[in-house]
């Protein structure tokens, strides 16, 4: 006789613009839910699977510039493998997945800071994910003035900005609009926080959310 069919994973995704401090909170998030007996699987975009991470080194380490389709296409492709190749095993199997950036990042870097039009947008996203969804995006919300000096500090002296790190801040402010724009049309996937406020309480808030959300407590996790 077989066994009882697993339960799928829930997948989070973190969001925001430079310096908002995603990987730090999704990092804290999973150390909670591990802290419940629940596991997580960490994970990127651009990258997270052998395919896509090579796309990152293009799109992120390559100063050669592309046309904002092409940009979008190619992020378009790193998320088909990744969705492919871990996103979607990792759900099926149980597990749950927190990614730091997924198709929000792509509505708001290239539709809103590329001016790429959002039914192409639309048309590559559905073709790189097909149904999988966030469960629940976590936009962390701040001044990107405040981010880009936050980015600026994390990459050190020797640290050369990425494509975007290096963009004007008028495009980083489209960004920002975007992403708030998104949190306020998608209430129940989304929840838009103040990336300025302690990391702690930060964390505590998307515990909050976390055990709202899916009827589970996460545990205390490890210090900020």
């Amino acid at each position: 006789m077989s066994g009882q069919p697993v339960a799928r994973g829930r997948f989070i995704t973190f969001e925001g613009g430079e310096g908002s401090g995603k990987s730090t909170q999704g990092r804290l998030l999973a150390e909670r839910l591990a802290g419940a007996g629940i596991t997580c699987r960490l994970t990127r975009e651009p990258g997270g699977s052998p395919g896509a991470e090579a796309v990152r080194r293009l799109l992120l380490e390559e100063r050669q510039p592309f046309h904002p389709l092409a940009e979008s296409l190619l992020f378009a492709a790193a998320r088909a493998d990744h969705v492919k190749t871990l996103i979607e095993p990792a759900l099926a199997a149980g597990e749950w997945v927190i990614c730091d950036r997924f198709i929000d990042s792509t509505r708001a870097y290239q539709g809103a800071g590329r001016t790429v039009a959002a039914s192409v947008i639309d048309q590559l996203e559905t073709l790189a994910i097909g149904a999988c969804r966030p469960d629940l995006t976590i936009i962390l919300d701040l001044d990107p003035r405040l981010g880009l000096t936050r980015a600026d500090a994390r990459r050190g002296a020797s640290g050369a900005a990425d494509r975007f790190e290096g963009e004007t801040l008028a495009f980083h402010e489209r960004i920002r609009a975007a992403f708030r724009a998104i949190a306020a049309a998608e209430p129940a996937r989304c929840l838009l926080l103040d990336a300025t406020a302690d990391k702690a309480a930060v964390s505590d808030r998307i515990a909050a959310r976390v055990s709202d959300a899916f009827g589970i407590t996460p545990g205390s996790g490890a210090a900020p």
